[in-house]
């Protein structure tokens, strides 16, 4: 996969601002072009429509209106300055529908993880986790919490051997080749001998010009898979972890696997997840 079109979603968050740079600097690296998706909560819950709702209604579709202009400025402003290829788009619909589809004509996605303190980072319910189960592309997830770091030296492969870690590893390929080191850790709970591990990832990013060591990790008692993830990245200061992305869904629940969900809801780093 090369990296050639990417997609960032944007809104009226805190974070907003610091996710753009970091797609703005992706797309430097890999000489892409880069779309902003501005898509926002479609029914933000407001006060009690004490002046009558046809009042409230107005005066929300002009917030809503500055909004969107003082975003479209934010983002011209920061192309302009970056002298890259750009390219806005404001569509109207359910915000996860439409996110899903314009995904889909990108070769990866920049999201944010949703931030329970900030009203303006709710775009819909599971709204990050059904972009990444739905659009078929890759999306780097970057954390609220903390600062970015646009650099990508330092990467951690989760890996389990199964087909979500395989597509994510092959679709970080070509954000992970320039980096100065990658690490392939897999958490064992019964290492099962003879059958292909995460050495022999290491030998197939070997031909591709990534040179990667692989640790294996025995599963601690009482301690989850990715809470032991979660410490590994801090030990190793790492940029970015890649890893697969699991669950689905049920009626209208998502179920996500428990390694999945810890990630979106505790991430420390950018992490790059694939379905």
């Amino acid at each position: 996969m090369n990296c050639k079109t990417l997609l960032v979603h944007l809104d009226d968050s805190t974070h907003c601002a610091a996710r753009l740079d970091y797609a703005l600097d992706l797309a430097a690296r890999h000489d892409a072009h880069l779309i902003g998706l501005y898509l926002v909560c479609e029914d933000p819950a407001g006060p009690l429509f004490l002046h009558g709702e046809d009042i409230w209604s107005a005066a929300r579709e002009v917030q809503r209106d500055k909004s969107l202009k003082s975003a479209h400025a934010a983002f011209l402003a920061a192309a302009n300055r970056a002298g890259l290829s750009v390219e806005w788009r404001a569509p109207d619909g359910a915000p996860t529908a439409t996110a899903i589809l314009h995904a889909r004509h990108a070769d990866l996605l920049i999201l944010g993880q949703d931030d329970p303190e900030d009203r303006d980072a709710f775009i819909a319910r599971d709204f990050v986790e059904d972009v990444i189960m739905g659009a078929g592309r890759p999306a780097i997830v970057l954390p609220y919490a903390g600062p970015v770091r646009p650099q990508i030296g330092n990467v951690m492969i989760a890996w389990d051997g199964g087909r979500e870690c395989a597509r994510a590893v092959t679709d970080a390929l070509p954000l992970i080749r320039d980096a100065g080191f990658v690490t392939i850790v897999k958490v064992e709970r019964h290492p099962h001998y003879g059958e292909p591990s995460g050495i022999d990832v290491a030998a197939w990013l070997a031909r591709h010009g990534i040179e990667a060591s692989f640790t294996a990790v025995p599963k601690v008692s009482g301690l989850d898979t990715g809470s032991m993830l979660l410490n590994a990245l801090a030990d190793r200061h790492i940029d970015l972890l890649v890893m697969g992305a699991y669950g689905h869904a049920r009626a209208q629940e998502r179920l996500l696997g428990g390694v999945t969900r810890t990630m979106l809801q505790s991430m420390t780093v950018p992490v790059l997840m694939s379905h």
